[in-house]
């Protein structure tokens, strides 16, 4: 009987054993279950210069420019400018063939001489009252006479005589020496580039936000990495009653001639600069119309903080209600994060001292 209990008595212990490694197994692989905190990242809201912006898309147009085209049909004799050349003010472009005008100016010169002669002999005669003051009169219209049809020729001369009516580049040549022009027939381009005009138009509901005198930034593909600066000029005070939008006109000063008329300048014009709040546009988290953040707290818990936003700038987003100055906001790693969970942050010591003491725990959303 003795020996029965003993057997008894070692069953009940192995089998005791047995239960209590069977539940010491059971919590070590609950407690492998369970996750560790979230690592994030988080850096304090701060401020930067924000700005309401209007972009549109401008046409590049020269200062001045203007086409020479032939008065008349005649003969080209001289040209007097080169391909994409600059010329002054006043220098001569082109000639045309004068021949038969010279030679009748030359004729009208002659006889306005001889009218003034004959204008000077009537004169005296009259001062010794050997003339009538109606042959005096009568000389005195012929004389007139002469001198007009003088003016009138030279002014055909001048006709044929071609200028540049301001300083500026000259266009690709495309007549000749020799050729016959026609009346109307182009013969040079000139384009002052020393200031480019552009033009391009803003709806009518930004016409508060612009003005005379405003700063804006154009750029082109050309030239991606240069911005190219100007005013504001003129403002159309027609609104487009199809586009429901005002053309604009400013003024980019072009002293490297790199802006051509005809290039297409991307505008960009702000109104109302300010520093702001802001945040990485990341860390703003949005469900419908609205936005929030996850602000960290001393206790390393992100708490679930509703913002009110504004423009965007650099990759940061304004914020214009909702947080405070230095308030630690989660950038990274939002996703994994909920309402009252604690977390650890990046490269922060304490925090990770804190989980430590802590120990593995799960989150819980709020």
């Amino acid at each position: 009987m003795l020996e029965k209990a003993d057997v008894t008595q070692r069953f009940l212990i192995l089998a005791l054993t047995a239960i209590l490694a069977a539940c010491g197994s059971g919590s070590g692989g609950e407690r492998q279950r369970e996750q560790p905190l979230p690592l994030v990242k988080a850096e304090p809201a701060s401020t930067m210069r924000f700005a309401n912006r209007i972009d549109a898309v401008g046409t590049a147009v020269a200062n001045e420019q203007v086409t020479l085209a032939a008065p008349v049909t005649e003969r080209i004799i001289r040209l007097n400018f080169d391909d994409g050349g600059y010329v002054q003010r006043g220098q001569i472009i082109a000639v045309l063939r004068q021949a038969q005008q010279s030679a009748q100016l030359q004729e009208i010169q002659a006889r306005e001489r001889e009218a003034q002669q004959q204008l000077q002999r009537i004169e005296a005669l009259k001062d010794r009252g050997f003339a009538t003051r109606s042959n005096y009169d009568t000389q005195v219209a012929a004389t007139a006479q002469a001198r007009a049809q003088a003016q009138a020729v030279r002014a055909e001369i001048g006709d044929r005589i071609i200028r540049a009516p301001f300083s500026g580049w000259v266009s690709l040549r495309n007549i000749s020496v020799g050729a016959i022009a026609s009346q109307g027939a182009e013969i040079a381009t000139i384009s002052d580039l020393s200031t480019i005009k552009l033009d391009f138009t803003v709806p009518e509901t930004m016409l508060p936000a612009i003005r005379e005198g405003q700063a804006i930034e154009a750029r082109s593909s050309a030239y991606p990495d240069r911005p190219f600066r100007g005013v504001i000029h003129t403002i159309d005070p027609v609104i487009d009653p199809n586009t429901r939008a005002v053309r604009v006109r400013a003024r980019l000063p072009n002293p490297d001639r790199l802006l051509r008329p005809g290039m297409l300048l991307n505008v960009g014009i702000e109104s109302a600069p300010r520093n702001g709040l802001s945040v990485p546009e990341l860390a703003v988290v949005g469900e419908g119309e609205n936005r929030f953040v996850y602000v960290v707290d001393a206790q390393g818990q992100a708490r679930r903080t509703p913002v009110r936003t504004g423009v965007r700038a650099q990759g940061r987003i304004e914020i214009v209600g909702g947080l405070r100055p230095g308030q630690r906001v989660v950038t990274e790693g939002v996703v994994k994060v909920a309402d009252g969970m604690q977390v650890r942050l990046a490269g922060d010591r304490s925090s990770q001292q804190r989980a430590q003491r802590q120990g593995p725990s799960r989150g819980q959303g709020g």
